[in-house]
């Protein structure tokens, strides 16, 4: 994962392990559901290849959600950072819900995440750790 690479989760573990201010959008009630990298090549790997898929569309992700703010809670106390969270206008196009309808997948592909967002937080925080000087 590129450092700058945009998403919630990414600029609140670089701004949490340099201690800069994490910014949450409008009041952060929005949510997101993340999948860790594993979980979804899993998925994929399932959808492509499975002999019974073909022509099948399929939602991949975890429909386990958080609020924004509250990603941004839990990784600022992962990090055990010195980190405030700063408050910003909700962009317009900025979506309230992401949770994705995975049943098809369970049901076709026997296929659901299995990191928790616990141990893929610390995983993505320990790699963020290596890329970033002094962290």
């Amino acid at each position: 994962m590129d450092l700058r690479d945009g998403r919630a989760i990414v600029n609140f573990i670089v701004a949490a392990l340099t201690n800069q201010p994490l910014t949450v959008f409008g009041k952060g009630k929005q949510t997101r559901s993340l999948c860790f990298v594993s979980d979804m090549v899993e998925g994929l790997k399932k959808a492509m290849f499975s002999s019974h898929t073909k022509g099948e569309v399929f939602n991949l992700g975890n429909a386990n959600e958080y609020t924004v703010l509250d990603i941004a809670n839990k990784v600022k106390k992962a990090v055990a950072s010195s980190s405030v969270i700063l408050f910003a206008n909700l962009p317009d196009d900025d979506p309230r819900r992401r949770r994705p309808d995975i049943s098809k997948a369970k049901k076709i592909l026997n296929w659901a995440p299995k990191i928790t967002f616990r141990k893929g937080l610390t995983k993505t925080i320990k790699y963020f750790r290596e890329k970033i000087p002094n962290a």
